[in-house]
């Protein structure tokens, strides 16, 4: 890929996919998706964490000392998770009653610390703050195709819009087992589609 400002943003999309391809953040990607807005909710946030906390670390990583490096990061990625609580709390009560949890959990998510850590401690700051961008919308985006498909065939709905009736729906995809199905079977098409691109 040509190395230009904006291919560090498609490569969170396509080449490093947290969740695809990297299958990194497993624990918020099986626990938030039983919706797809639930699931573009966890991926805004976590995307939100993600620009935040690569800029600020990238800004910091000459004053920050070697020996306690990832504590800083994890100090800097919580005051952002902080922010994001509040602005949810007092913005989007119920978004943030139904993902429950897993906000707080953004603090310890390994995509988020492995990108401070891999990328934005070596890169300048407009560079990891894109960084930031690309994973965070290629997070976004599995997280929401995943709630897609397991609303779809769950419920019938989509967005909370009814598409069939609900008595067609299968109800494993909504229950926890049938994250693991959907998920399987969005990465064994990918794997298909990249290597018929091969």
């Amino acid at each position: 890929m040509k190395n230009t400002k904006f291919s560090v943003v498609l490569n969170g999309l396509v080449t490093e996919n947290p969740t695809f391809v990297l299958m990194l953040g497993m624990c918020p990607t099986l626990g938030t998706t039983s919706s797809a807005l639930n699931g573009l909710g966890m991926g805004v946030a976590t995307t939100f964490v993600l620009i935040g906390s690569n800029t600020v670390v990238s800004m910091a990583k000459n004053i920050i000392p070697d020996k306690v490096r990832i504590p800083c990061f994890i100090v800097i990625i919580a005051t952002f998770v902080t922010l994001l609580e509040m602005l949810m709390k007092a913005y989007v009560p119920a978004l943030y009653a139904s993902l429950g949890l897993f906000i707080p959990l953004i603090v310890v998510n390994c995509i988020v610390l492995a990108r401070a850590e891999s990328f934005a401690s070596k890169h300048p700051v407009f560079d990891s703050a894109l960084d930031g961008l690309g994973i965070g919308l290629g997070f976004t985006m599995a997280l929401t195709l995943l709630g897609c498909v397991r609303e779809l065939l769950g419920t019938g709905k989509l967005f909370g819009q009814i598409i069939y009736p609900e008595q067609y729906g299968t109800l494993v995809f909504v229950l926890a087992p049938g994250a693991f199905i959907a998920l399987g079977y969005l990465i064994a098409a990918i794997n298909r589609l990249k290597r018929k691109q091969a």
